[in-house]
């Protein structure tokens, strides 16, 4: 059995609160837990003590007994020094599609032409 440190999500509509739990990898998000460890209350502000809030000893205990943190929930635990956590590296992230890349090659050949009979005069005077 494959063992899952994660988020279930509570709260109303736009309002979320969310249980950190340790759950069998195949049951749903909002599921069937096993123990609840914590809660994450992400409307608090991030200086707030309140915001995440676990139990260290049974969050360690359940490392120990094979659980994995999901990254949500790595990031919490690498605060306290209990998992390590690295940020994704993904450089296309922040990268354009096709489609748009096509649209400003487009608009710069627009510029350039558009600019290109504006210089032309400039240069003969500036020739003579």
């Amino acid at each position: 059995m494959a063992l899952k440190i994660r988020l279930a999500r509570g709260g109303s509509k736009k309002r979320p609160f969310y249980s950190i739990v340790v759950a069998d990898s195949r049951s749903p998000r909002d599921g069937r837990f096993i123990e609840k460890v914590g809660t994450y209350n992400p409307l608090l502000a991030k200086t707030d003590e309140n915001r995440v809030q676990y139990n260290e000893e049974r969050v360690k205990y359940w490392l120990e007994k094979g659980a994995k943190a999901t990254d949500r929930v790595a990031r919490f635990l690498a605060v306290n020094g209990l998992v390590k956590w690295e940020a994704g590296k993904n450089p296309k992230k922040g990268e354009p599609g096709a489609k748009a890349k096509e649209r400003a090659e487009e608009r710069a050949e627009k510029e350039a032409a558009a600019n290109a009979p504006a210089e032309a005069p400039a240069e003969e005077a500036a020739a003579e």
